[in-house]
């Protein structure tokens, strides 16, 4: 009988060294099936589920509710960050929640006196540009015109006023028309779009005749029970997440992330209790943490997931400023292997820059993997974009980025009532990577390639594989990493998505 190539991962991340993603290799298994039959579905936390394993980084460079709407029609789950007021944030919640009924609670309105220069910016920064002209160029004020590309398209004045171009004949409906009535309005009418209007004529939200096939077009759309769109929210451990959690759950959240770079505190302890004896329908995710005795205080306080990761994040420089904190890959290992035994999923937080570091991940143990600077440049992240060089880019910064703590971000470092600030990450930016639309889905299907090359079938026969030994590793030298990726080219191309 020939002896089992490669390691297993006990045997390599019980070492006295700590590993990241790039310093092991996945040796291939056996190939049965296609790309397509591979099922990415595990879960998030102890009760929920996604059809895809991908979550959005709380920060405010990457999830507020355009993220968290992408990502949720995709599959996966955007968690919105607490850099704002608490009214700000359940804001973002309700928008998302709302988001599948239907109707767009908050369209974008131009006045008579914009121009169709401004449709232009908003299409190229939106990508859309059907827009409803009111009176005051706000919502709930009294609706004139819409205009769409047929109105704008053959005009070569592009100065000229939206006042003097805009279709007046409008098909409206009344306040509290039902989702079935305005679709078949929509239908009958044969139009793009449906303005909601009050009794005295003022635009209270719109639909859109995409909405009519969203269901269709996202099979694999995370759901909550009320067939809404599932959306998480981060709070910190600080007296003032108390009002924060109260008004997340009026808004419909339906996981609670506790947002904290080192979540072993007495603090966190307290407020899971607190959350799970006030709110026992929501589920809360701890962290973050990298070891054993943290997964420990965290399970037995009563999480239903854990989050794994403590200064592996691109902007993160916690492990250099704090020396404090565990390469990823290890602590992904050693948490997952702990938090199994209680039935605890893990979501693996920071060092992901690849779909094969997502794979890895997935391979080590955790559940699903949330994201940071993967998610930053696309048109669903907060930010306009600019210009540097002739690239495209988008700003991208840490929570811990002098920037961000004195936005707000110092709560999750336990530094917002110290009068020195001290810097855990820094703030940049990232190049445009397009829409979610295109994006998720290649990350995906990449993942599937991954999944087949490494033989298994979906998460939990990788988990399978991984406790029983099945799964084999193999450590990485220097040389062996640059070989593992492009060289000895005097140029090349690199793909839009790496």
């Amino acid at each position: 009988m020939i002896t089992k190539d490669g390691f297993s991962a006990k045997d390599i991340f019980t070492r006295e060294k700590g590993f990241a993603y790039n310093d092991f290799i996945i040796l291939p298994g056996y190939i049965d099936f296609n790309p397509e039959d591979v099922v990415l579905e595990s879960n998030l936390t102890r009760n929920i589920r996604l059809k895809s394993p991908l979550v959005s980084s709380p920060m405010d460079t990457v999830t507020e509710h355009k993220m968290a709407i992408g990502l949720a029609l995709q599959g996966g789950i955007g968690i919105i960050h607490y850099n704002n007021t608490v009214e700000e944030q359940a804001a973002e919640v309700k928008k998302v929640k709302r988001f599948e009924n239907g109707f767009i609670m908050d369209p974008m309105v131009l006045s008579p006196e914009h121009l169709i220069h401004d449709i232009d910016v908003i299409k190229e920064r939106h990508g859309f540009s059907g827009i409803p002209i009111t009176e005051k160029g706000t919502l709930n004020s009294k609706l004139l015109g819409i205009v769409t590309n047929r109105d704008t398209d053959f005009e070569s004045d592009r100065m000229k006023k939206l006042g003097q171009v805009m279709t007046r004949e409008l098909l409206t409906a009344r306040v509290g028309v039902s989702l079935s009535e305005a679709n078949n309005i929509l239908k009958e009418s044969k139009k793009g779009k449906l303005p909601i209007v009050d009794n005295e004529g003022n635009l209270v939200a719109l639909m859109c005749r995409n909405d009519l096939v969203k269901n269709r077009e996202y099979p694999m759309a995370s759901k909550d029970p009320k067939k809404q769109l599932m959306v998480g929210a981060a709070v910190s451990t600080r007296p003032e997440s108390k009002d924060r959690l109260s008004e997340l759950v009026k808004a419909g959240v339906n996981v609670l992330i506790i947002d904290a770079a080192q979540g072993n505190s007495v603090y966190q302890i307290e407020l899971i209790k607190f959350i799970k004896r006030m709110y026992p329908d929501i589920e809360v995710v701890g962290g973050n943490i990298v070891t054993e005795e943290q997964c420990e205080n965290l399970i037995k306080a009563g999480v239903d997931a854990l989050r794994i990761g403590m200064g592996p994040g691109s902007i993160c420089t916690t492990q250099t400023t704090m020396s404090v904190g565990r390469a990823q890959a290890t602590a992904v290992y050693r948490t997952a292997a702990y938090s199994r035994k209680f039935g605890i999923p893990v979501i693996a937080d920071g060092g992901i820059s690849t779909i094969g570091h997502i794979a890895k991940a997935l391979a080590l143990g955790a559940s699903t993997v949330m994201m940071g600077s993967m998610f930053a440049g696309t048109h669903e992240a907060p930010g306009e974009y600019f210009y540097e060089n002739g690239v495209r880019l988008k700003k991208y910064r840490g929570m811990a980025s002098q920037e961000a703590l004195e936005a707000g971000g110092s709560k999750r470092y336990f530094a917002d009532d110290t009068k020195i600030k001290v810097a855990q990450g820094v703030s940049g930016s990232v190049v445009d990577k397009g829409s979610l639309q295109d994006y998720i889905p290649y990350l995906l299907m990449g993942l599937k390639h991954s999944f087949q090359d490494m033989g298994t079938r979906d998460i939990s026969q990788l988990h399978e594989y991984l406790n029983s030994g099945e799964l084999r590793f193999e450590i990485r030298s220097v040389s062996a990493q640059a070989e593992g990726h492009v060289h000895d080219m005097y140029s090349y191309k690199e793909p839009k998505y790496m």
